[in-house]
């Protein structure tokens, strides 16, 4: 399933120099195990690189960005950007699952759909864009694909907290999420899920696992409220 590259690049704006650095990005511990390759040949390496480069990054932005909040809170934001639902989030929006290279075992239970699996690729993307073209490359890779459309992003990975605060606001019915549909064998399985308010159903959600269908469900309500009513507001700011 492994896509042509020269697509990932166009999708990202940046090609690379040494084309062997994004292949090694890309490789997931189990398929350097099925080639029988040698362990410092995935991408871990280039994670704990990229992630060091996402933490000064993401650091001088909220330093600038947050002038007045204090060391703890700047911390607590930051840790909340690049957690892994955040990471898998944006590499979603890029399409990076399509492009891993998985072993056979990790590609038939789901893997390119796994949160920590693409929030790993992400940041050793970030590590091997920092290794190719240097930091400012990798900066502004951040800025585009991570740092942007933060409010978006916060609605979705702090949906179901949002959307309690939105109902317990603006509704005298409680929130609910019913299990609509499992689908799928019991090591690959999606589950689909709705969220209801009183006895009124709203957003669904597909997901990995229930808590991520419940996320997605949230999420998508938020959206629907945001629409309808405005209602999200409140919670914003």
């Amino acid at each position: 399933m492994n896509r042509d590259l020269k697509l990932l690049e166009e999708r990202i704006g940046y090609q690379f120099s040494d084309e062997k650095l994004l292949r090694r990005a890309l490789a997931h511990s189990s398929y350097v195990n099925e080639k029988h390759l040698p362990k410092y040949e995935c991408n871990e390496r280039l994670e704990f690189l990229g992630d060091a480069v996402l933490e000064i990054v993401s650091s001088e932005f909220l330093f600038y960005e947050h002038e007045n909040l204090a060391e703890g809170d700047l911390t607590k934001i930051r840790a909340s950007m690049v957690c892994e639902p955040s990471l898998a989030f944006c590499a979603k929006q890029i399409q990076l699952g399509e492009y891993l290279l998985l072993g056979k075992g990790e590609e038939a239970t789901g893997g390119r759909k796994r949160e920590s699996i693409t929030s790993d690729a992400l940041e050793a993307l970030i590590g091997a864009i920092y290794i190719d073209g240097g930091f400012a490359n990798a900066k502004e890779f951040v800025h585009k694909f991570i740092l942007n459309d933060m409010e978006n992003k916060k609605l979705f990975y702090d949906s179901k907290t949002i959307l309690q605060e939105l109902v317990q606001a603006n509704f005298t019915e409680v929130i609910s999420y019913r299990l609509l549909a499992e689908e799928g064998p019991d090591h690959n399985k999606t589950f689909l899920t709705a969220v209801y308010i009183g006895k009124k159903e709203y957003g669904q959600g597909r997901g990995r696992t229930k808590k991520s269908a419940e996320q997605e469900a949230a999420y998508q309500t938020i959206l629907l409220l945001k629409k309808n009513k405005g209602c999200c507001e409140r919670s914003e700011q």
